[in-house]
């Protein structure tokens, strides 16, 4: 055998190995605990997202499934962490939609890029609530624009930290109402709406997770929903459409992301379980519970949304001249 002969076979047999490698990774997956890293603290939209699969997906894949709250820096803490993890789909990312699609055009120097992060499923939706604090003298929609305008700068709207859909889409709202509000950052939607609650800040909107029980007990008035369709939920709320503020549409996601080169064996075995873990009816029972539409999507449908997305957000943080600090 020549010199040559003897490299070429040594090269495919190293590329058999690699493949009988993965393929028996993805066979033997998982084999230890699955960590859901969520880049915001407990409570909200993100976090109730990833508590609502952690245990029907730890029975589908007979794995115990860990949910680390790992908050701070606008996400960029957690999507760094998960960008640098070893590639055997252990560590995923709970990604929430402003934060994928709107950081790459808030900061040019990210700790991660979304060429790091690989689509495994699409897992949940979510309108967003339009509520204020009791004591303004508003009743609808309407009367809110039209108290806006009336007083320009005079009230605060929360947010769930800059760059954040409940900031972008606020920008979004005074823009297109022609209002002006002062934006007081939070760091995630607890603390926001601890303090909407207590009247410190006037204004929040944000995702039903966040805002639904206190809207049903009288904490906070409803204004409106951002959807196409009321929630079932806080079923007395209109709709944007409804309310007289047409075109006005907002709805966030949240969605699992692997680091970059998993198998894509190991993809496909954690994007069907995930698909079996949000059909199981307990699941879809507390979900409903919860305001939160479940809405599964496979790893490429996943990937032509977020493309579009980020298309889309960038040019909308441009207009607004929305900056992460």
């Amino acid at each position: 055998m020549t010199h040559k002969q003897h490299f070429i076979r040594q090269t495919a047999l190293a590329g058999c190995a690699l493949l009988l490698s993965a393929a028996a990774l993805a066979q033997a997956f998982p084999s230890k605990p699955i960590t859901l890293v969520v880049p915001n603290p407990p409570g909200g939209f993100v976090d109730a997202s990833a508590r609502l699969l952690s245990e029907p997906l730890s029975r589908v894949m007979n794995q115990t499934v860990i949910v680390d709250n790992k908050g701070g820096g606008s996400g960029n803490v957690a999507y760094g962490q998960v960008a640098r993890a070893h590639a055997d789909g252990y560590t995923l990312l709970t990604s929430y939609s402003a934060y994928h699609v709107g950081n790459p055009a808030l900061s040019p120097k990210l700790p991660w890029a979304q060429k790091d992060l690989t689509p495994v499923a699409l897992i949940t939706v979510a309108t967003n609530i339009i509520a204020v604090h009791p004591s303004l003298p508003v009743n609808n929609l309407k009367e809110f624009i039209g108290y806006l305008k009336a007083n320009p700068g005079k009230l605060s709207y929360a947010s769930q930290g800059n760059g954040s859909l409940s900031h972008i889409g606020t920008e979004m709202f005074k823009m297109q109402t022609g209002t002006s509000m002062v934006h007081i950052p939070y760091r995630g939607s607890g603390p926001a709406v601890q303090d909407v609650l207590s009247g410190q800040v006037q204004v929040f909107i944000s995702t039903p997770p966040s805002l639904m029980s206190h809207v049903q007990a009288g904490k906070l008035k409803g204004l409106a929903v951002t959807s196409k369709t009321r929630h079932p939920g806080v079923p007395n709320v209109p709709t944007t459409t409804e309310a007289g503020l047409k075109g006005f549409e907002l709805e966030a996601w949240v969605a699992i992301f692997a680091p970059a080169g998993t198998p894509p064996d190991v993809v496909a075995k954690l994007s069907s379980s995930i698909k079996q873990a949000l059909e199981l009816p307990e699941t879809k029972s507390r979900a409903s519970a919860a305001g939160i539409d479940l809405r599964y999507q496979p790893p490429a449908e996943l990937d032509a949304l977020v493309k579009r997305e980020t298309e889309f957000w960038g040019k909308t943080i441009k207009a607004a001249g929305i900056t992460a600090d």
